[in-house]
């Protein structure tokens, strides 16, 4: 049997993800970012971040972000499981399924727009050389990844506000830690972007304003899992 789809009708599109930014707001970002205290952290939040900054310094490198790149990914994964969970629980109410997938749907874009992330930062990993080990960038972030999934889906069951706040709270870290690698080394502006995923992340002028957007995403992550806070159960 062939099925023939209208192409009158008209497809659901995926979010877009957070929105590219030119040079000059890009720049505005950063400042705006540095100029913002970090969020008060909590003590699940301080057990992640201690031990990466152990392990991979205090300061920002291409390796240390695109570890942190398989970590964000992670509480995205565990509210798409959570939420295809209710969905077959509330099935009978077609109204409240369809507001929960909609959750499902934006959790499924965050998490593909953190992959792309990992993806670059890969890449300028190798452009620049930098040294991977098997401990510290396989087993030691599947380890924490391990942790931080577990983590996310059992606040979510409990009270999924916490499970939003965490992430909040890993995705103003992120943000902040983006920035301030930036600041911190201005030489990046003069490196060109190489492109590498541009049809599907688009393309800035240096490696410089790359990061810039990669760190206005993640406050575009974290302002979003702290509006989700408002309503954290959907009724």
């Amino acid at each position: 049997m062939t099925i023939t789809l209208d192409p009158a009708v008209e497809r659901p599109e995926l979010p877009s993800g957070p929105p590219k930014l030119g040079r000059d707001l890009l720049r505005q970002a950063e400042r705006d970012t540095l100029a913002t205290p970090r969020m008060d952290y909590s003590l699940l939040a301080r057990m992640m971040f201690k031990p990466v900054d152990l392990m991979y310094g205090r300061q920002g490198s291409f390796t240390k972000f695109a570890m942190l790149e398989i970590i964000a990914r992670v509480p995205y994964q565990a509210w798409e499981r959570m939420g295809y969970w209710a969905v077959h629980r509330h099935a009978g109410r077609s109204a409240l399924a369809r507001r929960v997938f909609e959750r499902i749907v934006e959790a499924r874009a965050d998490q593909d727009n953190e992959q792309w992330h990992l993806l670059i930062m890969q890449d300028l990993v190798q452009r620049n050389g930098e040294k991977q080990s098997w401990l510290l960038h396989r087993l030691a972030p599947w380890f924490i990844s391990f942790f931080y999934y577990h983590v996310s889906w059992v606040l979510f069951l409990l009270r999924p506000d916490w499970s939003y706040r965490l992430n909040a709270e890993f995705e103003d870290h992120a943000e902040h830690e983006y920035m301030t690698f930036v600041a911190e080394n201005p030489a990046l502006d003069l490196v060109p972007d190489p492109g590498t995923y541009a049809a599907e992340y688009g393309r800035q002028r240096s490696v410089a304003d790359l990061l810039r957007q990669i760190g206005h995403d993640e406050r575009a992550h974290k302002l979003d899992s702290l509006e989700a806070m408002r309503e954290p159960r959907l009724r």
